[in-house]
């Protein structure tokens, strides 16, 4: 077997073994990089040599879990189906933000890491349509900042969904009221 075979294969073993810890545990904090490694049988040094850091490999295990969330053929329907780029981005963002409040202990163990150390040059979903939205109006870096913002405050705002609610009177578990503080979210950014 090639190196680079049996370094997918434990990339998988950890997040597989990740996601089976996280959902087990009420706190995504006790999860720790021992655990992980325990359970994937490996040692807990290979978590920082295939993800960089636990934070990372969360973060990972989350992207997966989310792939599997999401219908695919539903999302590439709506993308090829020439709706307003806005409204595409409202569409886009609702999936994301359900996927982020069904999955609520994913998104407390991710949230600071995709904030505070997500890399920031790589190009993020909402950026085309962002870019296709205004047309030239923006530069390439003002879209990305802007997309950056749409997908940051979106998870701050799942995070303290609680609180939003209880200060707020938005209740994020419903579709509806998820569907317009996203709508809302959306045209604040790009205006009307």
């Amino acid at each position: 077997m090639q190196k680079e075979e049996k370094l997918n294969i434990t990339k998988e073993k950890l997040i597989d073994a990740a996601f089976s810890l996280m959902e087990e545990m009420d706190d995504p904090f006790n999860v720790t990089s021992r655990q992980i490694a325990e359970r994937a049988g490996t040692k807990a040094s290979m978590i920082n040599y295939c993800f960089g850091s636990r934070e990372n490999l969360l973060y990972q295990t989350f992207r997966k879990q989310y792939m599997s969330f999401l219908n695919e053929d539903e999302v590439a329907k709506l993308i090829a189906s020439g709706i307003e780029p806005k409204e595409l981005l409202k569409k886009l963002h609702f999936i994301v933000a359900k996927c982020l409040v069904e999955n609520p202990k994913f998104t407390k163990a991710i949230t600071g890491h995709v904030l505070f150390h997500r890399d920031l040059s790589q190009e993020s979903f909402s950026f085309p349509y962002v870019k296709k939205h205004y047309a030239g109006r923006k530069t390439d870096k003002e879209c990305k900042l802007i997309a950056y913002e749409l997908s940051a405050m979106m998870q701050l705002i799942v995070c303290r969904k609680d609180d939003i609610k209880e200060s707020f009177g938005i209740d994020l578990n419903k579709d509806k009221e998820l569907k317009k503080y996203i709508d809302m979210r959306v045209d604040l950014l790009l205006g009307d």
